[in-house]
């Protein structure tokens, strides 16, 4: 393996670059007080145009784990991780069935905070209260993974220069500051720039992995010789898994409480309509590329261990760049791009789990006459004391980057019922909606907990979806329409 050409202060320099930026752009979003409502701060004054909220939808469902862990997976797993493309089309056909009927509701009920849709539909508080519950637990778990994903990222491509802990602590606090200055508008507008920089720089990365390769030919040729399981057709098990984590998926992470939010904030239906029409490129632009760089990985870095794979990004980078000035360049702008795709969507995720705190708990239960400036004060401060708090577990991470992404899903994949369902059936009920919820939390998650799943291939959380359906659905058919059900449902 060549010298790592990142290692030393050309990687600092990188970095300290790409900070810079950052602040700045929060620095200008934050201008003109209109991060001083809820609305404002939390989802832009419901004002991002078509190119915003594209990259910054892109960001959500791009995150660090994309570019950092999925070719670790695709290393270890083969050509059995391809599922990782249909799965994130799956997201994008999720949006479609209720992202623009829902900006609809939002847009006419001014909705700032996820759960704004539930208490509004149903009316009940155990509901709510339920739904947030799991919404800051899956937001919790995703900021955990992107400050994991934030360590091994930065450690990866300066060669450990820049060590994991001093790479987590530096860029959450340059995260904190310019989300606390521009909320959701500086959110998305650095999303753009590392939408841009990550999508030339896999297309460059994809460039150097053939280029070293000799092609795809001649990687699937080196494949079959020597790791034949790898490429193999997968068996039973492997087939209804991949089926099942395409649904979970595809579900999951369409309702993730900052997917949702950035929803709300579309300039208009037609926007958000162009934004995902564009999403729908997004999976083999992406996560086909750095599937094929974690299969090449295999034949550029053969017998790696799962702790050594987990920097499989950084140490082809580096071998990229390594090749002539272009690709060093290019490699620059890919390196920058990850590290802001992980920490954007870290502030994503913290910017959700605050709005939901300081709206859906200090905002009605603990101090419902607070201003909206007192709301945004104490979503600010949650913000910053869940992401110190998460340190402690980032510093050992529980597992790798991919297990840690499974684990959030079991439980977040149980909004969707409330989210979709609610949306177009006008006979759900809160209450059998509230048991469904709460018994798919209670299997998915104790499945897990006592490492009782996959069932036949099926996750847990499925297992739990499908609970949750049956008991909302035979449940609200039992059950007399509301006044407030009927009343919703008219209008939506």
């Amino acid at each position: 393996m060549t010298e790592l050409v990142f290692a030393g202060p050309s990687g600092v320099a990188i970095l300290c670059a790409y900070a810079v930026v950052m602040l700045l752009i929060g620095w200008y979003a934050g201008r003109g007080g209109s991060t001083g409502t809820a609305r404002g701060y939390f989802t832009a004054g419901g004002g991002l145009g078509m190119v915003t909220l594209f990259f910054t939808l892109y960001a959500t469902q791009y995150s660090g784990n994309s570019v950092v862990g999925y070719p670790p997976q695709a290393y270890r797993s083969g050509f059995l991780w391809w599922q990782s493309v249909p799965f994130m089309i799956a997201v994008i056909a999720v949006y479609l069935l209720f992202a623009p009927r829902l900006y609809v509701v939002a847009k006419q009920r001014g909705f700032v905070t996820p759960t704004d849709f539930v208490r509004d539909r149903f009316g009940s508080t155990k509901l709510s209260l339920l739904t947030v519950a799991l919404m800051l637990w899956g937001l919790g778990n995703y900021v955990l993974e992107q400050l994991v994903a934030m360590g091994h990222g930065i450690a990866g491509l300066t060669g450990e220069t820049i060590p994991y802990e001093v790479g987590v602590i530096g860029f959450i606090v340059i995260m904190l500051v310019y989300s606390w200055t521009g909320g959701m508008r500086a959110v998305a507008m650095t999303d753009v720039l590392q939408g841009i920089a990550m999508l030339v720089g896999i297309g460059a990365l994809l460039t150097g992995v053939v280029t070293l390769t000799g092609g795809l030919g001649t990687l699937t040729t080196y494949l079959t010789e020597t790791s034949p399981e790898l490429v193999g057709v997968p068996d039973t098990a492997d087939a209804v898994n991949w089926l099942a984590m395409i649904v979970m998926i595809g579900f999951g992470a369409a309702v993730y409480p900052h997917a949702i939010q950035r929803v709300y904030s579309a300039r208009s239906e037609r926007t958000l309509k162009r934004s995902l029409a564009l999403m729908a490129w997004m999976p083999l632009a992406t996560t086909g590329v750095v599937f094929v760089v974690g299969i090449a990985g295999l034949q550029l870095f053969p017998g790696l261990d799962t702790g050594a794979s987990e920097q499989l990004v950084g140490l082809i980078a580096n071998e990229v760049a390594a090749q002539n000035t272009v690709f060093y360049l290019l490699m620059i702008l890919l390196f920058g791009g990850v590290v802001c795709a992980i920490v954007s969507t870290a502030d994503s995720a913290v910017l959700a789990f605050s709005s939901i705190v300081a709206g859906d708990l200090y905002g009605r239960h603990v101090a419902p006459g607070a201003t909206d400036r007192r709301k945004v004060l104490v979503g600010k401060l949650v913000g910053v004391a869940m992401v110190f708090g998460l340190l402690a577990v980032a510093w050992n991470p529980p597992g790798t980057l991919f297990s840690i992404f499974v684990l959030k899903f079991e439980l977040i994949v149980q909004l969707a019922p409330v989210f979709i369902l609610g949306l177009y059936w006008r006979r759900m009920a809160p209450g059998p909606t509230f048991w469904g919820m709460l018994a798919g939390a209670v299997v998915a998650g104790g499945a897990t907990l006592l490492d009782l799943g996959p069932f036949g291939g099926v996750p847990a959380g499925l297992v739990g979806l499908a609970a949750n359906v049956v008991i909302c659905v035979v449940g609200s058919m039992a059950v007399t329409r509301t006044s407030r059900t009927e009343r919703m449902g008219a209008v939506i």
